[in-house]
C-alpha cells in the first residue's frame, strides 16, 4: 500500500476488490451503490485521510462531456476597446457554458489565415474575429463558412463574405463629434482616420465629410491623413500648420491617435481648447489620464462583445439558421471633456 497522504482511488479499489469505477461512485454518494457498500468505501477514504485529485477527474470527465470553445481572434490585445470586447465575449459565452479560446492576428493577413485554420484544425464552435489592418482577401474566411463553422466579425467586418457582423455606428458617431465641433465654432476640422479599405475608416470618414457639407464648410482633402497611431500623429501633425490654411480642430479615429495629436499642439505653444479642438473615437482609460481630459466617442466596447458571442451562440445552438445574417449596431455616444470648448 502506497504512503497514507498519496492514497489513490486504484489503492481503494484494490483494498475492497473493486473497480475504480465503483469507488468514484460510491465517494460521490451515488444510489447505484448500495448504501452499505458507500459507507465503507467512504469510511476507508476518512480514515486514510483520501483527497481526490480533481485535476484528473476533470481531464477523465474532458472524454465524455466535450467543452464548448469558441475561437476569438483580435487585431492586438494592446487597445483599451479590444480589451472591453473580450470582456463582453467571455462574460456572454461563460454565461451559457462556453469557454473561449484568444489569439492576436498582430494586424497580419498571414496570421490572421494561420489562426483560422488553427481554430478549424482544434474544432472550435465557431469563430468571432476582427480583421486586420492589411487583409484584403478574404478566402480565409469563406473557407469556415464553406466547411460550416459560424462565424461572427466585431468592429472590422468584411464585406468580402456574407457573415453576421455587430458593429458601433461609426457614421453616426463621426457626425456627432464633428457636429459639436462645429457648433463650437470651430471651421478648418482635420481628419485623421485609417486606411480606406475597411468598412470602419470609410463609415468614420463619411460622417465627418457630410457633417462638414450639411452645415455648409467646405471639405478640404489637404486637412484630411491617413492617421490611425499616436506616433503617426506625432509626425504629421507639424506639417498641417506649415501653410496659412491650417485646423483649428482635429476628428481622431481613435483615442490613441488623439493623444498624439493633443501632444504635439500643445508641444508646440498651442492651447487646448482655446486655440485646437481635439475628439477621439473610443473612450478608453487613457482619455480620462491626459491633461485636458479627452472628448471622445464613447464605443460601449462590453455590449458589442456580448452581442458578437450572442450571434454565435444563437448559430451554434440553432437559434439562429446558419445561413441567415445577423447584423447589429450598437449605438455611440458622445463624451464631452477638456479638449473642446
Amino acid at each position: 500500500m502506497n504512503d497514507p497522504t498519496t492514497l489513490t482511488m486504484k489503492d481503494i479499489a484494490e483494498h475492497f476488490g473493486i473497480s475504480v469505477a465503483t469507488v468514484s461512485r460510491a465517494l460521490k454518494d451515488s444510489p447505484r451503490i448500495s448504501a452499505e457498500r458507500r459507507q465503507a468505501i467512504q469510511q476507508y477514504a476518512r480514515d486514510h485521510n483520501f483527497t481526490p485529485n480533481v485535476l484528473a477527474e476533470g481531464l477523465r470527465r474532458l472524454h465524455t462531456q466535450p467543452v464548448r470553445v469558441i475561437g476569438v481572434i483580435m487585431p492586438e490585445f494592446v487597445h483599451y476597446y479590444f480589451s472591453t470586447i473580450l470582456h463582453g465575449i467571455e462574460q456572454e459565452a461563460s454565461a451559457h457554458g462556453y469557454r473561449i479560446m484568444v489569439a492576436q492576428s498582430g494586424e497580419q493577413y498571414e496570421r490572421e489565415v494561420q489562426l483560422c485554420q488553427s481554430f478549424y484544425e482544434n474544432k472550435v464552435c465557431g469563430i468571432i474575429v476582427s480583421q486586420a489592418k492589411n487583409t484584403q482577401r478574404y478566402d480565409h474566411f469563406q473557407r469556415l463558412i464553406d466547411a460550416g463553422v459560424p462565424l461572427v466579425f466585431f468592429d472590422r467586418i468584411s464585406t468580402g463574405v456574407n457573415a453576421s457582423r455587430v458593429v458601433v455606428d461609426d457614421y453616426m458617431g463621426a457626425y456627432q463629434a464633428v457636429r459639436h465641433l462645429i457648433s463650437t465654432g470651430c471651421r478648418r476640422i482635420a481628419f485623421y482616420g485609417s486606411q480606406m479599405h475597411m468598412e470602419i475608416a470609410k463609415n468614420r470618414f463619411n460622417g465627418y465629410k457630410d457633417a462638414l457639407l450639411r452645415h455648409g464648410l467646405p471639405f478640404r482633402p489637404e486637412l484630411t491623413r491617413i492617421c490611425d497611431n499616436r506616433r503617426d500623429a506625432e509626425m504629421l501633425t507639424p506639417d498641417l500648420f506649415d501653410g496659412d490654411y491650417y485646423p483649428d480642430a482635429f476628428f481622431a479615429v481613435n483615442d490613441d491617435t488623439a493623444l498624439g495629436i493633443l501632444y504635439t499642439v500643445k508641444r508646440m505653444g498651442l492651447r487646448v481648447p482655446e486655440d485646437i479642438s481635439i475628439c477621439g473615437f473610443s473612450n478608453g482609460v487613457r482619455a480620462v489620464s491626459c491633461d485636458p481630459m479627452l472628448t471622445t466617442v464613447e464605443q460601449y466596447g462590453t455590449r458589442v462583445g456580448e452581442e458578437a458571442a450572442d450571434i454565435l451562440i444563437g448559430h451554434v445552438e440553432g437559434n439562429i439558421p446558419m445561413d441567415r445574417v445577423e447584423k447589429r449596431i450598437v449605438r455611440t455616444r458622445l463624451i464631452l471633456r477638456g479638449t473642446t470648448r
